[in-house]
């Protein structure tokens, strides 16, 4: 029996980020693994960061790509799960330690040993790559059953972008009917962040830098409020107004504006990752007890339930659709925000073998 299955990709080979077909091995499916035939794979500003080492800890080749949807090939003797045939979708994480506290309780994101869906090494020393490719291998526990007559090609960026931002809505209480929430920053995870909390019957306030957002937050998105953050008589205006904050900004930005907004007992959570550290005002925090939080992505119970709750509700990422081979001049329109709101890849058909 085979030992591995012949793959292609496109990976970077160093931090200039350049990506380019690469031709490589996956293993072939042991007892409890399931594979599957890459369709589609959204593109997360966390692909870009790592394919040009931002953050300092990129292994080359570095196939990125971790918002996968898919169709099962194959499944090991032991998986009971799947069977070929069935729609699936592939996350940030591909494997855990399966024996902490946070694995106990359906938190594999707070692993103190994360297997990430790329970028990181599996238990046998070998690497993990992502889904700009056409094949992935990956442990049933790890997979997502797809809900029927749900959008692959615009469900798929839920897969980080959902749970992202569907995870902290959930676990600090800001799904309540009635809460007024914000949200900072309007791109691929802000725009998803939107919809989940005007699902959760939430009224919700837009925070951005650009006015031109404004039309599509309240016309397409169906926000009920915007603030442009660096107008300063809107933003007093609207002062101790919001029960929470979800920040989903990836850039440096200014947090004591944000924080003026919250009423007391008021949370903010983080989503976003700078690459540098954001300064943080103590004192309007304890003048108000206010939270600071942070949150990531979520476990896979969560990402299950996320998914489900999209498709009972309609809830889809706007997208661009791509081909494999734009996918350098889209990293390049996403470091420029030059996205309404999330590229994704269009893998099975566009992926060549090189």
């Amino acid at each position: 029996m085979a030992k591995t299955v012949s793959a292609v990709g496109w990976a970077a080979k160093d931090p200039t980020g350049v990506l380019s077909p690469f031709n490589f091995s996956r293993r072939a499916a042991a007892d409890r693994d399931v594979q599957l035939k890459v369709l589609y794979c959204g593109v997360c500003h966390s692909d870009l960061h790592s394919i040009r080492n931002e953050w300092g800890n990129a292994r080359y080749p570095l196939i990125p790509g971790h918002e996968i949807v898919g169709v099962v090939t194959g499944v090991g003797p032991k998986v009971e799960k799947f069977k070929p045939g069935d729609t699936v979708g592939v996350g940030c994480l591909v494997n855990s330690c399966r024996s902490c506290d946070q694995c106990a309780n359906d938190l594999e994101n707070y692993c103190p040993q994360p297997v990430q869906t790329y970028n990181t090494l599996l238990p046998d020393g070998s690497a993990t790559y992502g889904g700009y490719s056409d094949v992935m291998v990956v442990d049933e526990d790890f997979v997502i059953r797809w809900p029927d007559n749900f959008p692959m090609d615009k469900g798929a960026p839920l897969l980080c972008a959902g749970i992202t931002t569907y995870s902290p809505l959930r676990y600090f209480g800001l799904d309540k009917p009635g809460l007024h929430v914000g949200v900072v920053g309007l791109g691929g995870l802000g725009h998803v962040a939107v919809k989940f909390a005007k699902a959760f019957g939430t009224k919700v306030t837009v925070i951005s830098t650009s006015a031109s957002k404004k039309k599509e937050a309240m016309e397409i998105l169906g926000a009920d409020g915007f603030l442009i953050s660096g107008d300063e008589a809107e933003m007093k205006a609207a002062a101790g107004t919001l029960d929470g904050i979800i920040d989903t900004v990836s850039a440096q930005h200014p947090l004591p504006p944000l924080l003026s907004l919250l009423k007391a007992h008021g949370k903010m959570v983080v989503v976003g990752a700078p690459d540098k550290p954001l300064e943080l005002p103590t004192y309007t925090i304890i003048t108000g007890r206010k939270t600071v939080a942070g949150s990531l992505i979520g476990g896979l119970k969560e990402t299950q339930e996320m998914i489900d709750f999209a498709a009972k509700h309609n809830i889809t990422a706007e997208v661009e659709m791509i081909p494999m081979d734009y996918v350098n001049t889209a990293m390049e329109r996403l470091a420029k925000a030059d996205v309404k709101y999330r590229f994704v890849i269009d893998v099975g058909n566009t992926l060549k073998s090189c």
